[in-house]
């Protein structure tokens, strides 16, 4: 096989992609020896004066855009980095609110197709080290890094970060992670630091978190234990550290946990953030994808819940938001995910089913859907044909719910910007 042309500092952002893609042996390659060599050789170690890396199965890029909002309300300049995209790569880096240009992310490339020598990089990789690039270029305060899989092997894991924070553990990537909870937690837990504040957002995590923390010396804030928080009168909430308390907080359109977790990840940083700052970044913060609304008659919503987990947030908010409207379901999935428990989370909710098939290598198809589904469903090739399927039948007052990957929503999120509706 001969070797894919190397584009060039002016070639287009498509042509680096497509070029990355195609350079490495597998998509995903877990280990930290040839990413490490790359970050220490480009000098990628420490991005940003202040780094905070953000593991967990759900609620990373909720936790990164909470986090931003108030950084951004309190004056900072911040880059975040997430994954995967919805609809266009340069969604995965953010530099104060705004997604990388296309110009910028071609310079980060070129820069690490030149600091790379002969060492070979997964796309994950590449667009790892080239986000930190970008990060170091543009000279940010502080850098939000979101984890891709795991944490103790995943590229992010070669920075120096000051903050640690898991978000929440569920079995998820169980080609990757395996279905132990306790495996999964240490595996989460490898982004702890020595000496270094550690946040978990998971209630009553496995004892494995606990035990690396205390290995290593990490300072670790236990959600229910270190810190806590609560649901107030009047749509409030209070959140608490030790003798410290912040009263009568707005309720973010985020889930609840995560705007916790990024409060004590933020407090343990030790950056001048004031309640004002908390009160309109909680207010603020948004982000595409999650219980996202494009409509309202019929109401639309997108959401990219595609483990259990997920799904079961997803059908609290729906059954609080929504009570006892006619829902029909837009699903798609890959196929590496627990398929029929997240079908099974959702079915109390849906009154139709509108199972699609995804692409690529690990895309499930709409027969292995329905495996799990009532029988007779209609299948569609792809998730626009099944939501324009579900416009034409639902009535004004139902819900239409697209769920089941980044995948999915993205293509239904693009089809329905193209349509201009």
């Amino acid at each position: 096989m001969s070797q894919p042309l190397i584009p060039q500092a002016t070639s287009p952002l498509s042509m680096w992609l497509d070029y990355l893609a195609n350079i490495h042996t597998s998509a995903i390659d877990l280990g930290l020896e040839r990413v490490h060599a790359v970050a220490s050789q480009a000098n990628l170690i420490k991005p940003a004066p202040t780094v905070i890396t953000v593991a967990g199965t759900n609620g990373k890029g909720s936790t990164c855009a909470l986090m931003e909002a108030i950084l951004l309300d309190a004056g900072y300049s911040v880059g975040v980095y997430s994954s995967p995209h919805l609809i266009r790569y340069n969604e995965r880096v953010r530099i104060n609110g705004q997604d990388l240009c296309d110009e910028k992310h071609v310079q980060a490339f070129d820069f690490i197709e030149k600091q790379r020598g002969e060492i070979s990089l997964s796309f994950f990789e590449y667009g790892t080290l080239a986000a930190l690039r970008s990060f170091q270029t543009e000279q940010v305060d502080i850098v939000l890094l979101e984890v891709g899989l795991g944490g103790r092997l995943d590229a992010t894991n070669v920075v120096d970060h000051d903050v640690s924070v898991i978000t929440s553990l569920a079995i998820d990537h169980v080609d990757w992670l395996g279905d132990d909870i306790n495996v999964i937690g240490f595996e989460k837990a490898g982004i702890f630091r020595s000496g270094k504040p550690a946040i978990c957002g998971q209630p009553k995590a496995p004892a494995t978190v606990a035990a690396h923390a205390d290995d290593i010396s990490a300072e670790l804030f236990q959600v229910g234990i270190q810190y806590d928080y609560a649901l107030t009168e009047n749509n409030a909430w209070r959140w608490s550290h030790g003798s410290f308390q912040l009263d009568a907080l707005p309720v973010p359109n985020l889930p609840l946990p995560n705007a916790a977790t990024a409060l004590m990840a933020l407090a343990s940083a030790h950056l001048d953030i004031s309640d004002v700052n908390i009160v309109n970044g909680l207010k603020q913060a948004t982000l595409p994808g999650r219980m996202q609304l494009i409509n309202q008659q019929p109401t639309v919503l997108l959401d990219v819940a595609h483990n259990p987990h997920s799904a079961q947030y997803l059908v609290e908010q729906v059954t609080l938001q929504y009570p006892a409207k006619t829902i029909h379901m837009v699903i798609a999935m890959l196929h590496d995910k627990d398929i029929q428990s997240t079908i099974e989370i959702l079915s109390p909710l849906a009154s139709y089913w509108y199972p699609a098939s995804l692409s690529g290598p690990r895309a499930a198809t709409a027969a292995e859907l329905c495996q799990y589904l009532p029988e007779g469903q209609m299948q569609y090739s792809k998730p626009v044909l099944a939501f324009d399927t579900a416009m034409t039948q639902a009535k004004e007052e139902d819900v239409i719910i697209v769920v089941g990957s980044f995948h999915t929503v993205g293509e239904v999120l693009e089809h329905w910007q193209e349509k201009g509706e």
